[in-house]
């Protein structure tokens, strides 16, 4: 477990993303609250339960304490589908002179690289790089710029390189793109995105209201 694009791990940093009700990271007064909370703490209690076998959906009930396993692509996966032309993406992948990489740098989006790139859309199983999920990031910093996903650029700006290049951060929500030979800025991608929203991802086809991209 690990915020975001830390580095992760039992020695690394330790612990989970909290946002809040609004969806942003929780402000200084909630955590601050938290911690003050811990201070006045005087037992917490631990669930003696064997191991959960994680790779098995359902729910298990292990006398009164309930563990359920579930699979978070599938969901993920219908929404996408609601929102992209996945036939206009799986037909632009499959064209002879359309290649791609994806990166996850060993983070959450290699559990969905597999079923939605390759499986959905038809791209090639050799474009998935360090796409298993690790505890640690397998040593590397999961955040896609040209500094920490360094094994893509170097793929990306080789005399033969793919068309399409792309990196996500930890926990999904950034990402990097780019092309043979050349950096996407993320203003740009999200220019790029909103030039053609109307026109290409059926979401936006009733009108396209605005956007805005993270610092």
């Amino acid at each position: 477990m690990s915020a975001s694009h830390n580095p992760g791990g039992p020695k690394e940093d330790w612990g989970i993303k909290f946002n809040y009700k609004n969806g942003e990271p929780a402000p200084e007064k909630i955590t601050d609250n938290i911690y003050a909370f811990t201070q006045t703490m005087t037992e917490y209690r631990m669930a003696d339960i064997p191991d959960v076998d994680i790779s098995k959906l359902g729910t298990t009930d292990y006398g009164g304490f309930e563990v359920e396993v579930i699979d978070p692509v599938s969901d993920y996966l219908m929404l996408l589908q609601e929102v992209f032309d996945f036939d206009m993406i799986k037909g632009f992948l499959s064209r002879t002179d359309v290649s791609m990489i994806f990166d996850a740098l060993h983070a959450v989006t290699g559990a969905y690289a597999w079923p939605i790139f390759v499986e959905k859309l038809g791209a090639s199983p050799g474009g998935m790089h360090n796409a298993v999920p690790l505890e640690d990031f397998g040593g590397g910093h999961p955040d896609p710029n040209l500094t920490y996903a360094k094994e893509l650029v170097a793929l990306m700006y080789a005399d033969d390189a793919p068309i399409l290049g792309a990196a996500s951060d930890g926990d999904g929500d950034r990402n990097m793109i780019l092309g043979k030979k050349f950096f996407v800025t993320p203003s740009d991608s999200v220019a790029m995105i909103a030039a053609n929203a109307e026109a290409c991802i059926p979401y936006f086809k009733s009108g396209f209201k605005g956007c805005a991209r993270s610092m």
